[in-house]
């Protein structure tokens, strides 16, 4: 299996991006676990980040259907799929922001852009893949996600993808800051593409065959992880996703035909892909 996977280390306090090629073989579900004995990996971020989770999950019980495992929700917003015979927890924490939302009486929800109070939860595993892009789209247009605060100042209807760009930056200098990447291994998951606007996803079949236009979202990206001190490896996902109008669950979610899910991405299907990409990621490591 070759995959693209970007390097997002420095040189001289200079930022370098690189694209490279690696063939590791397709995944071995029964490899990643005994490599993996005794490991905690955690997933960190929005429903996109949960896809990725199920489809390891999936890839991993497929590959020792023998192998006993539970399900277990160990509190709040965060679940594990365990293997008892291989010591390995496979969680998925629930953090659509990556940064701290806080309850107002009158506003609401208040993204507070700078601030992490729940990163002690990140620090007590061995492999973190975190991803947060898709509820920023909902700022300032929804009363769900209508204000933000810097500081002391609360700000309504905030462009979101500035909204995003301070929330990533704070995310990163909390990981610089915080994890001692020698003994925990951090990638960004990267960003998944939406066909929910313009031509949507109902009854698409196949791939598209040309580009969209560049994701507004990667480039910050991008830019923040390859400025970080310790720089995470970001699996670049955005243009396959791009590419794959096809798939989504579309109307058949389970919530009924009225309900359109061109966000969302179908199992087995696309994310099988991300978690190769993680696959060789770690394998190389």
């Amino acid at each position: 299996m070759a995959g693209l996977i970007m390097d997002t280390s420095s040189t001289n306090g200079n930022p370098l991006v690189v694209t490279f090629q690696v063939s590791v073989g397709r995944f071995d579900g029964q490899k990643f676990l005994e490599r993996n004995r005794g490991k905690k990996i955690m997933f960190v971020g929005d429903s996109i980040s949960n896809n990725m989770w199920q489809s390891l999950t999936c890839l991993l019980h497929i590959a020792v259907p023998e192998s006993n495992y539970t399900i277990t929700t160990q509190r709040k917003n965060l679940f594990a799929f365990l293997f008892p015979e291989y010591e390995a927890s496979i969680m998925w924490l629930k953090n659509g922001f990556l940064v701290d939302v806080v309850r107002d009486k009158e506003k609401g929800r208040i993204i507070k852009l700078d601030s992490i109070e729940t990163g002690f939860l990140w620090k007590d595993v061995d492999v973190l893949i975190f991803n947060t892009y898709h509820w920023w789209t909902h700022i300032g247009q929804s009363n769900k996600w209508a204000y933000v605060q810097v500081g002391d100042k609360i700000i309504e209807g905030m462009d979101y993808i500035e909204a995003y760009k301070i929330g990533l930056t704070t995310w990163a200098n909390w990981i610089d800051s915080n994890i001692d990447q020698s003994k925990i291994k951090v990638l960004f998951q990267g960003i998944a593409a939406s066909h929910s606007g313009g031509v949507n996803c109902v009854e698409q079949t196949e791939p598209e065959e040309e580009l969209e236009a560049p994701h507004p979202g990667l480039d910050i990206a991008k830019s923040i992880l390859s400025n970080m001190t310790n720089p995470v490896d970001l699996l670049d996902i955005t243009l396959l996703t791009q590419l794959r109008i096809d798939g989504h669950p579309s109307i058949y979610s389970g919530r009924g035909t009225s309900y359109v899910d061109c966000s969302h991405w179908c199992l087995a299907g696309v994310p099988d892909t991300w978690n190769e990409l993680l696959y060789a990621t770690l394998i190389q490591n």
